[in-house]
């Protein structure tokens, strides 16, 4: 029996997407790595707000980063050894993620990282520019859209257990992010011209995940 190719499979989206759940459920069912490059952008705002240093400040940002040691380990994402998966999920590190992912010095350190995980293959990759810019080259990119108003629904669910945000804040805060994310200057929010652009408003992960697959066997077929 032949071996199949190890893919490198790019997953971009804006946030409360599902992608999440659906590059962790395709990386499981494929055997493959999992890489969440948002929250390694996550991880540098983390840092930063604890550093106090001001998104802007190129030079503080550079300390930040010149002092960061990431780890990833079955789906932990570790800073300097200590687990943080659970400390950058909050509103304030998403809007600051935002922020400091806008920032060339920033994109600069953590594209070298991301493309040392995918150089071997058997991966996927989920963010915001990973089939655009981080992995230009992947064998399969997709693009997973849903309206604002449903992608706020899924963040207001999965945050209800202790943020305090009501609805409205949270689908404002979506919004916003998505009006920064499609309108900066570095690598804004976009599909690759090659992706495979799917609309999970109405779906449900299993069903976003069987259509992946479905595009995983063809290439497979092909190779």
């Amino acid at each position: 029996m032949v071996d199949q190719p190890m893919l490198l499979i790019a997953i971009d989206g804006p946030a409360g997407a599902g992608k999440t759940t659906v590059s962790k459920m395709l990386a499981r069912e494929l055997g493959y790595r999992y890489l969440d490059t948002g929250a390694l952008y996550r991880a540098v705002a983390y840092e930063v707000r604890r550093a106090g240093v001001h998104p802007d400040d190129d030079r503080g940002l550079g300390e930040v980063c010149d002092s960061l040691r990431l780890k990833v380990e079955a789906d932990r994402l570790f800073l300097s050894g200590v687990d943080i998966t659970d400390r950058i999920r909050s509103p304030e590190i998403s809007m600051l993620a935002s922020a400091v992912s806008a920032r060339p010095l920033v994109r600069r350190v953590l594209l070298d990282i991301q493309r040392e995980m995918g150089w071997a293959g058997g991966l996927v990759a989920e963010g915001r520019d990973m089939g655009t810019v981080v992995f230009p080259e992947a064998d399969l990119k997709f693009f997973l859209e849903a309206t604002p108003r449903q992608r706020a629904h899924r963040r207001f669910a999965q945050y209800k257990k202790g943020n305090g945000q009501t609805f409205e804040q949270i689908e404002r805060d979506i919004r916003r992010r998505d009006e920064n994310d499609r309108s900066r200057d570095i690598a804004p929010l976009r599909p690759a011209d090659d992706a495979i652009t799917i609309d999970s408003t109405t779906m449900t992960a299993r069903q976003v995940v069987d259509l992946m697959r479905e595009r995983v066997r063809g290439l497979l077929d092909l190779t």
